[in-house]
């Protein structure tokens, strides 16, 4: 942080404890914002501040950890945590490492269907077929390279990204419409850090990974950013209001949904 500015901030604000309070959420937040690290057992740790989170969240990821961090969050206490609960992400981090994408490979989520075929020509292919997506492979093609890893892994996300394009809106807006909770605009993302999130504005993101979820899980995750509409933050009136429109399920829902991950 510049020395100039941090001086005018703490002569403006040297007056009394709210201030000084002030002071150190600021620089907190400039501190931690965007912030990486590498851990050499865990990865890439990624640290992101969300102003509306009110506890740390670790997510574990194949390649690092992605930290929520409230604003006035220190450096200390995110490491402290990291500790804290490393043992259980390595275990996490095993489970969700990309698997092989190959003849055997398969997505079987109730909207969104993968298969790998083996072809005839030495040219991929891709179609759709009674709702299934088919990648269509030369018959003597090697999945161990990574390059045709990484290149499987965006075709996969495409046919991700066209699918949640025609099933995710109609599905939020009538959710919206049953609920009488109105929003402006839905952008469909390839966010792996959050399944959905809502604006201010009462702006809708959804992650299109959202489609490897089962429907219930869908459903409650629109559910829940259409809440935001009405309560920004996590406290006791949003809750009240999630609770009412999934029948009194909205913390098991909760607790259900971060057993998955967004990846494949």
């Amino acid at each position: 942080m510049n020395l100039k500015k941090y001086t005018f901030i703490r002569r403006k604000l040297d007056s009394g404890k709210l201030q000084q309070s002030f002071l150190i959420f600021y620089l907190c937040t400039i501190m931690l914002k965007e912030n990486e690290f590498i851990d050499k057992e865990l990865g890439i740790i990624h640290i992101r501040i969300n102003p509306r989170a009110r506890h740390i969240i670790l997510r574990p990821q194949p390649a690092g950890i992605l930290i929520t961090a409230p604003p006035y969050t220190s450096s200390p206490e995110v490491k402290q945590a990291l500790e804290r609960f490393r043992d259980s992400l390595k275990k996490s981090q095993e489970k969700i490492e990309q698997k092989l994408i190959d003849f055997q490979f398969r997505i079987d989520a109730p909207l969104f269907k993968l298969s790998l075929i083996k072809g005839e020509k030495e040219e991929f292919m891709a179609r759709w077929r009674t709702g299934e997506m088919q990648i269509i492979c030369p018959p003597h093609i090697s999945f161990a390279d990574q390059q045709l890893q990484e290149w499987l892994h965006k075709v996969i996300e495409e046919g991700l990204r066209k699918q949640a394009k025609k099933i995710l809106p109609p599905r939020l807006q009538a959710l919206s419409e049953k609920h009488n909770l109105p929003y402006n605009h839905l952008k469909i993302n390839s966010s792996k850090g959050r399944w959905g999130s809502c604006s201010g504005s009462r702006n809708i993101n959804l992650s299109y990974f959202l489609l490897l979820l089962p429907v219930h899980l869908i459903d409650y995750v629109m559910l829940h950013e259409l809440a935001h509409t009405k309560e920004m933050n996590h406290g006791k009136h949003f809750w009240t209001l999630l609770d009412k429109l999934t029948d009194g399920k909205a913390h098991s829902l909760r607790n259900e949904l971060r057993k998955f991950n967004p990846s494949f």
